[in-house]
Order: structure tokens, then sequence, then C-alpha cells
């Protein structure tokens, strides 16, 4: 079963410690980061999502950004990481 976690709007210097907590209670479990809501993406909170992403993946368990609002996507582009939430290609899963 996925779990759902719902970005705040604001993902501020203040945010970044409620956001690592409230990821972390779902390790071990497949996560949607749900970030349609997502307003304001500062540099401490990619850095959680981006340690989450990489804990998730070291672990082989699912974790998704999704629901990407436009100023969420547009912050990621401007952080140069708008394609480290991507789904990996079959390629990249399955190397032949």
């Amino acid at each position: 079963m996925i779990k759902a976690l719902m970005l705040d709007p604001v993902l501020d210097l203040k945010a970044a410690a409620s956001l690592q907590t409230e990821i972390l209670a779902h390790r071990g479990q497949a996560l949607e980061i749900d970030a349609s809501a997502a307003q304001r993406l500062g540099a401490q909170c990619l850095q959680v999502l981006l340690s989450a992403q990489r804990t998730w993946s070291d672990d082989a368990i699912p974790l998704h950004l999704v629901h990407r609002s436009e100023a969420l996507t547009a912050a990621l582009e401007l952080f140069g990481a708008s394609t480290r939430f991507d789904e990996p290609r079959l390629d990249e899963v399955n190397p032949t």
C-alpha cells in the first residue's frame, strides 16, 4: 500500500525539520509526496526531498513526487533538480 504525504505551500527553512520528520515517519513504505499545494521551495526542503529520494532508492522502495505545482516545477528547474524526481526509464531499471 502506498502512503501519501501532502506538501505544505511554503517549504522554507522553518518547514525543513518538520518535513524531514513527516517523511521519515514513512520510512520503509512506498510513498507518494503530493506537491500540488507547494508554492515556494527553499534549498533546505529541497535537500530533505533529495535525501528522502536517495534513502528510498537505496532501500529499493518507491518514492514519487506527484502532482507538482507549476511553482514547484519552476523551483526544481531553478535549482537544477528538475529531473531528480522523474520516473526511471525501463532501461535504467533493467539494463540489457
